[in-house]
């Protein structure tokens, strides 16, 4: 007997038995000579074994690796039943080391592991071992035992990841008042572990009654939920629920209100538009997440609590634990949650309860809004209920109508007019065909050769018209940005703050200077208007402290002399105009401008009603879609804010 040794490319040595053929051994003796490339050329590394079980386990494809013990279904099944309970954490799993033996028959290869853990941006990483033995057909095949997965775990055991919520973080108003806090709520639903299946959907129906929500749907929720599962159909704070509906549930089988606490603002309309809300994620939102939300998370849906819910909702803790078949947990791994970041805000929760309270009665979208010139700070930013929801307060955009004779006062006084000077108030004007005329109740003492201070303090608007030759929509856009009117900031909250055209025709522009035309305006936008006028300077208005404010400044900032004249036109308006309704407001003296901006097709055309007012520190503006006019419509409200401000 004989046999024959062969070393290999890769150092190893092959044996070839006597048994063999003969044309076997002769085709070794060809291998010798180089005569051509033997496959041992292409024989698997132990590195390269380790690093495809590497590749394997973080794809969490096994079938095609070869094991040791167990073949790939085999190793398939337990590794998808090991891992199941990680949810959709991601693993990234590498070959950090490895060693062979002094035969090259064994190996011991250290595999790193690396988890982004689902809905917690924590990162889980630990070392383990894997044992490698090189098979009679040259391949290496993984020993793949269950502390391959994770150290010390054992054979009946397997991973399981639980999370634990952050308590979300407070919204602050001024004063650092708790806007958005942690509230009692209950939870109303059927708890179907409490009744007989043949009640479930009746009482459903009579619960969905109770609450005035959809019955045939919530009826169907119950029907098809667990048999011990609680089916939730309202949330209520606990304040808001009435003593006929605690005694109606408790006749109504198997109905609950559990008690619960959720962040919620003083009362369910308090600005709701602007701080937005809080609910469950939906698949949409754990999906473009990238592992920061997992199913049953609650997160900002609208809002602020939506574009700051990073900061709002924290981190949340996890806990990895080694799950048995039977018997308590192990934890393996666990970090605590840390609680969100407070977001502060400006609004005065007085202010805005007020401001919330005057606009209740109002049935087309409204707003009021108040912003302190010395600083601009948004105190009050309330959309009425005819908003349905939409914060008109900061996103509106309507044609501001006489009091953008502010902004058309300052491109005036810039193009050489004083206060003084005299301006031609007609009952009509044409401009390119298009005929302008004064509000229906101008009165005709205020027509002829008048003082701009009498044409501001009345608001007639042909005068105005009448400069449209001698002012350009440059000088129009400029002095709308001065007084905070077009300037692109960001404000770290979603906000319009106007937009005047630099093209357009002639009878455009002749619009412009009353408010008409191109020229849009929020009623915040308005309310800065107003506050740079007291400040005597240009104010950007601030609502986020903390948030990102970032803009250009404007082209010619308001200087305290314009802003001075300004002031006195204004006075004017409340002395012997238009607003001499708020003369006996006591306090500072009252500034204000009227506005009525027609718009749509309708025959006579309809009217957005508008108002502005400084007084002392404050400043404000009153917004109502479709009004009479500023005086009559936004007026009272605006007299009212004023009052209950003081």
């Amino acid at each position: 007997m004989f046999a024959l040794t062969v070393p290999t490319s890769r150092g190893r040595i092959v044996r070839v038995g006597r048994s063999r053929t003969v044309l076997a051994t002769v085709a070794v003796l060809v291998l010798l000579t180089g005569g051509c490339t033997s496959s041992a050329t292409d024989e698997e590394t132990a590195q390269e074994a380790a690093d495809a079980l590497a590749k394997g386990l973080t794809t969490g494809k096994l079938t095609g690796i070869p094991f040791d013990g167990r073949n790939g279904k085999q190793a398939q099944r337990w590794w998808t039943r090991a891992v199941a309970g990680m949810g959709t954490s991601i693993r990234n799993v590498s070959v950090s080391g490895l060693s062979e033996s002094k035969d090259g028959d064994t190996a011991t290869a250290r595999i790193a592991y690396t988890w982004s853990l689902s809905g917690t941006g924590t990162k889980w990483t630990y070392d383990t071992t894997v044992a490698l033995r090189r098979r009679a057909d040259d391949r290496w095949a993984a020993k793949l035992a269950p502390a391959v997965l994770a150290p010390g775990l054992k054979q009946d055991e397997r991973l399981g990841l639980t999370r634990k919520a952050a308590p979300r973080a407070d919204i602050l108003g001024a004063g650092g008042t708790k806007l958005v806090t942690e509230r009692p709520v209950l939870r109303f639903g059927i708890d179907k572990a409490n009744v007989h299946v043949s009640q479930q959907v009746d009482s459903a129906r009579r619960l969905a009654v109770l609450l005035d929500v959809d019955a045939a749907a919530f009826a169907s929720r119950v029907k098809a939920a667990g048999e011990k599962a609680f089916v939730e159909a309202l949330v209520l704070r606990r304040s808001d629920v009435t003593a006929g509906q605690r005694r109606r549930l408790n006749e109504i089988a198997g109905a609950v209100a559990l008690p619960d606490e959720l962040p919620l603002a003083p009362t369910r309309d308090f600005a709701r538009p602007i701080l937005g809300t809080v609910g469950p994620v939906t698949a949409e939102i754990v999906k473009k997440s990238n592992g920061a939300y997992a199913a049953g998370d609650e997160a900002g849906l609208s809002g602020l609590q939506q574009r700051y819910d990073e900061q709002l909702r924290g981190t949340p803790g996890v806990l990895v634990n080694a799950v048995p078949a039977e018997g308590d947990p192990r934890e393996l791994f666990s970090t605590e949650p840390m609680p969100g970041k407070p977001l502060r805000l400006t609004l005065d929760p007085a202010l805005q309860t007020t401001a919330e309270r005057l606009l209740q009665g109002v049935g087309p979208a409204s707003a009021v809004v108040a912003v302190r010139p010395s600083d601009g700070e948004v105190l009050a930013a309330a959309s009425g209920p005819g908003s349905q929801g939409y914060s008109t307060a900061t996103l509106g955009q309507y044609a501001p109508g006489s009091t953008f004779k502010v902004v058309s006062s300052l491109a005036l006084l810039r193009a050489g007019l004083t206060p003084d000077s005299t301006v031609p108030c007609t009952r009509t004007i044409v401009v390119d065909g298009k005929s302008f005329k004064n509000y229906d109740d101008y009165p005709a003492s205020g027509l002829g050769r008048i003082p701009l201070s009498t044409a501001v303090a009345n608001s007639c608007n042909t005068a105005f018209i009448s400069q449209h030759a001698d002012v350009s929509r440059q000088q129009v856009k400029d002095a709308a940005a001065s007084l905070g009117v077009g300037v692109d900031h960001d404000l770290g909250f979603p906000v319009f703050l106007g937009s005047v055209a630099e093209e357009g025709t002639e009878t455009e522009h002749a619009a412009s200077l009353i408010g008409q035309g191109k020229v849009l305006a929020s009623p915040i936008a308005m309310a800065t208007v107003a506050a740079s006028v007291g400040a005597g300077h240009t104010v950007v208005p601030t609502l986020v402290p903390d948030g990102v404010v970032d803009g250009a400044a404007p082209p010619e900032p308001l200087t305290a002399a314009e802003a001075s004249k300004l002031r006195g036109l204004m006075r004017g308006v409340v002395t012997r105009g238009s607003g001499t309704f708020l003369s006996g407001i006591p306090g500072a003296p009252v500034l204000a401008k009227t506005g009525t901006a027609e718009f749509g097709d309708k025959n006579p055309p309809q009217t957005h009603a508008w108002m502005i007012a400084v007084q002392g520190d404050l400043a404000a503006a009153v917004f109502v879609d479709v009004g009479e006019s500023g005086s009559r419509t936004a007026g009272p409200i605006l007299e009212q804010f004023l009052r209950a401000a003081r």
